[in-house]
């Protein structure tokens, strides 16, 4: 079976990790330091802040945004519960705004009537690794006084008008989950357009306690001012990034040659439609979505050819902790209806694309 996702994980981590290990130091210490330095320098935003999950990312960001209790976040329904179910951790509503079916992303269009005297911020999701329209929705969010929050989980070292994303959204969540482009086992990022937030998001990834101020007793803080988490990074994870992020640009560069492979040889081809692509943009390709016809006849087609296939991820607003907000979304009953995503990776060669391809033009 050609598998959908494969772990990255190149050996020359364990030196560098046996060094980490018994250092006498694994919590969040100097490796972090280095890491977050050398994601500032590859995204191009000094306001980066390491932590221990993607999810805690989008959590941490909410809190920055200042959203709370009796608010209403504008969100989309197509990605995974991970963006939205911090949302509703935040005491807010999450209000469905709908998406471009040829994309799975957001549409800016639909999002302004939307928008109350209760909104606090927009969230938005790069699906698969495409960059949402930022300019058209952080205008939106200037006209009304919002906070937009990018997941771009899917989307490290994607590009939106010849800029690495992590510099155009108040603030851009990562994933280093396990079977992301990179991996730190686990772990995310979060980069901040404000200095001023990843001041505070940095005291508020660890219990509000300021850990660069001098102390009389290491084991005792001053004063505590505001109530944080336990979202930080250690030193393990960030050994593990810094060893990974050697590789991350030839990952990517594999990625678009097979997307650019799919997209050449699957045009026309019977029952399956591509996504449509805009010129100022480059996909991280975390993904690689298609809309067919008949998706379960697909599905077990591409079994018996032993490809991995999935949806990946479900719309959100049918699960029944959502049930408060549902919404008519037209766009999502498209996208949804027809869309699979196929093998893309580092593990698909030559002979398992020509398979893939085949497969798909044979028929279902």
């Amino acid at each position: 079976m050609i598998p959908l996702f494969k772990v990255h994980m190149p050996s020359d981590v364990m030196a560098p990790l046996q060094e980490t290990l018994f250092s006498g130091y694994i919590g969040e210490g100097p490796r972090v330091k280095d890491f977050e330095a050398a994601l500032a320098a590859y995204v191009g935003n000094p306001n980066v802040l390491t932590l221990n999950s993607g999810t805690s990312a989008i959590q941490l960001a909410l809190r920055l945004a200042n959203v709370g209790p009796g608010d209403e976040v504008i969100s989309t329904s197509m990605t995974c519960t991970a963006s939205n179910e911090p949302i509703m951790a935040a005491g807010a509503r999450i209000v469905w705004a709908d998406i471009d079916p040829g994309s799975g992303n957001i549409d800016p269009a639909t999002i302004e009537a939307k928008i109350t005297p209760r909104t606090r911020a927009i969230v938005v999701v790069d699906w698969g690794g495409y960059p949402v329209d930022l300019d058209e929705v952080m205008a939106i969010a200037a006209r009304h006084g919002l906070k937009v929050i990018e997941d771009a989980a899917h989307a490290f070292g994607a590009e939106y008008k010849g800029t690495r994303t992590g510099c155009h959204a108040d603030f851009v969540c990562f994933s280093f989950q396990a079977i992301k482009h990179i991996t730190t086992v686990d772990g995310g990022a979060l980069f901040c357009r404000s200095e001023a937030d990843c001041k505070r998001g940095r005291l508020l990834r660890w219990y509000g306690i300021d850990r660069d101020q001098p102390r009389k007793d290491f084991r005792c803080e001053e004063d505590i001012v505001e109530w944080g988490y336990k979202f930080h990074m250690n030193d393990v994870n960030a050994t593990i990034g810094l060893v990974q992020l050697k590789y991350l640009d030839g990952i990517l560069k594999q990625r678009r040659e097979l997307a650019a492979y799919y997209d050449r040889e699957l045009a026309g081809a019977r029952g399956a439609r591509l996504c449509s692509w805009k010129a100022d943009r480059v996909s991280a390709f975390w993904l690689y979505t298609i809309l067919v016809e008949n998706r379960q006849a697909f599905m077990n087609w591409m079994k018996e050819c032993n490809i991995a296939v999935s949806q990946v991820h479900a719309r959100n607003d049918k699960h029944t902790m959502f049930k408060d907000f549902r919404a008519p979304l037209p766009g999502v009953d498209q996208f949804t209806r027809d869309m699979v995503c196929i093998p893309i990776g580092f593990w698909i060669g030559k002979e398992e694309r020509e398979h893939i391809v085949a497969s798909i033009k044979q028929g279902w």
